[in-house]
């Protein structure tokens, strides 16, 4: 045996359940619920959802797969277009994978990333006939080590009724260390999260676990899928630039320090480059408190602007793969990893008093955010953590462009085609054409300051023109709305292509 898979696997007799991906894979059957490690890409099951790949070219099957959220190929590419898969939540990020929901070909279950493990306790996800969980290590007192991520892994394991260990030996065993496992028990019955800092630890190491439920241990040397997020452009560093000028109003305000208080940072393109723009700024001793720590954190790390960052994964672009995993020593004593539950809790949300910064599709002229579908009908990718920050941080910031398809798309508009934040969440709205901060308005006072301040000018007249013919139609009343022309920019734009008026819905 491979002397450093002998090393990891600290209990000897699991080292007689080392099977191939193949085998691991025949035991799940059809119509099994599966819980499987992984958050945003990262610490994921990936050679026993191959060998499902290729056991599905040899036998019809269907499954229902639940994870922490979204998954590398392995999982949301190719099993998705093997047609194993009957139903997959709470989170999802590739395109074969919703291309196949909007066709109504696989379910999906949309839910706050907090909420997944209670739906577990109650029954309501399972019973969950297997957990497959990518591990670094087993210690000899029973702990599975997670690597890049933790996610739902610990409630899986805990309630599955059988697990299967993807030992991932690329990962270094310096990831040791880096996790707190922290597992509430039952509604009822639990004490308060002892959680009052940011860089606190109040749980062990790893994930324990009766060593008789696990039936398989399959080897991997397969990397983290990498990241996708693209380079900061012109129009989020307008954004970034603006978000700092607002901190630093707070400051003189005497709402802040420049400190802040502890940042949650949403995942994807813009919320990463809002963040990565405090790197040149006054501001130090930073927190972060997220759910996923991207290449934005590790560069301010370096840049000493964050001292200590907490979240349930660490998703990396190939680039910065290289620089953290190489030389993960570096980061050890300044990050921690936990269950999604914990990182996403609201009661540590709104004791921390969390400043979430968040990517919206699109804003209504009373501050209603949609972030998950695309004119109402078609999933994006989730609701994600968004909904847990939004409800319970201190300052609840959503990020958007104002336009979108070349700028035949507002975002910016009437009302949004689906609520997934409404504007009691909402505190402050940035475009790259400025920032509206709604804080303690009404909803007519926050008319003028998201059209003028964050709308594209090409559709400002459009979106006047509406609100202005609500108020003569139906009076000064509380939300002025045109009932039966409220979404007739979405129309337009699946009859034409554009939101824009000049090309009349036909």
């Amino acid at each position: 045996m491979n002397s450093i898979i002998e090393k990891r696997i600290g209990i000897p007799q699991l080292k007689e359940r080392i099977v191939s991906a193949e085998e691991a894979a025949a035991l799940i059957p059809d119509g099994a619920v599966v819980g499987m490690s992984g958050f945003t890409r990262a610490g994921d099951a990936k050679v026993v959802p191959m060998a499902l790949v290729e056991r599905a070219k040899k036998e019809q099957f269907k499954i229902d797969v639940y994870t922490g959220a979204s998954l590398g190929p392995e999982v949301d590419h190719y099993l998705a277009e093997a047609g194993v898969i009957r139903k997959r939540g709470p989170y999802q990020g590739e395109r074969a994978m919703r291309n196949l929901i909007n066709k109504g070909d696989i379910l999906y279950v949309d839910a706050h990333l907090s909420h997944n493990a209670e739906l577990v306790r109650q029954g309501i996800i399972g019973p969950i006939q297997y957990a497959i969980i990518e591990v670094c290590a087993i210690t000899e007192d029973g702990l599975l080590i997670p690597t890049t991520s933790v996610g739902n892994a610990p409630i899986f394991a805990q309630y599955a009724e059988n697990i299967i260990l993807e030992l991932n030996i690329s990962h270094p065993e310096t990831l040791i260390g880096i996790h707190d496992i922290y597992v509430p028990g039952p509604q009822g019955e639990r004490e308060p999260i002892p959680l009052t800092n940011a860089n606190q630890r109040i749980g062990e190491k790893g994930i324990r676990v009766n060593p008789e439920k696990i039936k398989a241990i399959v080897i991997s040397e397969e990397p983290d899928a990498p990241s996708l997020i693209v380079d900061p452009d012109e129009e989020t560093q307008r954004m970034a630039n603006l978000l700092l000028d607002f901190f630093r109003s707070e400051i003189k305000a005497g709402r802040l320090t420049n400190q802040l208080m502890p940042i949650q940072s949403g995942v994807g393109s813009v919320a990463n480059a809002v963040l990565d723009g405090f790197k040149e700024s006054e501001f130090e001793n930073l927190q972060v408190y997220s759910e996923c720590l991207q290449d934005a954190v590790f560069n301010l790390i370096d840049a000493g602007k964050v001292n200590f960052a907490s979240a349930t994964s660490i998703t990396l672009t190939a680039e910065a793969q290289q620089k953290v995993y190489g030389n993960i020593e570096k980061y050890i004593d300044k990050i921690c990893l936990r269950p999604q539950e914990i990182s996403n809790h609201p009661e540590i949300v709104r004791r921390l008093g969390l400043i979430s910064i968040n990517a919206a599709l699109e804003v209504d002229i009373y501050g209603n955010v949609n972030s998950t579908h695309v004119a109402g009908t078609k999933m994006m990718n989730g609701i994600g953590g968004s909904g847990d920050f939004a409800r319970n941080a201190r300052l609840t910031i959503f990020v958007t462009k104002s336009y979108a398809k070349g700028g035949a798309v507002s975002s910016i508009v009437p009302m949004v085609s689906h609520h997934d934040h409404t504007e009691h969440d909402v505190d402050i709205i940035v475009t790259e054409q400025g920032i509206a901060d709604l804080r303690g308005l009404a909803p007519k006072e926050r008319v003028p300051l998201i059209i003028e301040n964050c709308a594209h000018p090409d559709f400002k007249d459009q979106l006047w023109d509406y609100y202005h013919r609500a108020v003569e139609k139906y009076g000064n009343v509380q939300t002025p709305h045109i009932l039966e022309e409220a979404l007739s920019w979405h129309v337009n734009l699946l009859k034409n292509n554009t939101m824009k008026k000049e090309v009349e819905v036909k």
